[in-house]
């Protein structure tokens, strides 16, 4: 935990949705029971290049995210394979292994997450449709409109849900 401007215990949270075209991040903020966004967006990977060019690419962004940033822990979500498209877990694990070793050079501890416990611990269904998830993240972060893309909805559904995990905050 850090301390802000008013001395007060703030926690940083960066969420992370990975993927090899487009990674979505958030970071959140709390403070005295209070949630904040701090920033979200995306990190491209140039997609049509080679697997080792958008890997590098995911990396050097997420260092950049972390090194602006500074969060105190990074949450993730975990792998998710589909017995019909088992190559699409494979590739997606290098996203998520970058990912992994950008937060360990920067001596940050890292939290998985599986989809259903996020959406679980955020809408109150671990089967909830996106749209149902963009609501939730919206409200949670009273935010004008929903996060777009959908990956940086995902984010922040993920730095939500370590959040919650944490604080043990009663959520249904």
């Amino acid at each position: 935990m850090s301390t802000n401007e008013n001395g007060d215990q703030t926690r940083r949270i960066l969420g992370i949705d990975p993927g090899l075209n487009v990674t979505g991040y958030g970071v959140i903020e709390s403070c005295r029971g209070r949630i904040r966004l701090r920033e979200a967006g995306i990190v491209r990977g140039s997609s049509g290049a080679s697997l080792a060019t958008r890997v590098s690419e995911i990396h050097t962004g997420v260092v950049d995210v972390i090194e602006n940033l500074q969060p105190e822990v990074v949450a993730i979500e975990e792998l998710f394979s589909h017995y019909q498209r088992p190559r699409t877990a494979i590739l997606m694990g290098h996203a998520r292994g970058v990912i992994c070793l950008a937060a360990a050079q920067r001596g940050l501890h890292v939290e998985s997450y599986a989809a259903t416990k996020v959406k679980k611990l955020i809408t109150g269904s671990g089967r909830a449709p996106k749209t149902q998830v963009q609501f939730a993240v919206t409200r949670e972060l009273q935010l004008t409109e929903v996060p777009e893309p959908h990956d940086v909805t995902d984010a922040l559904a993920i730095a939500l849900c370590h959040h919650y995990s944490m604080s043990n905050a009663v959520r249904l």
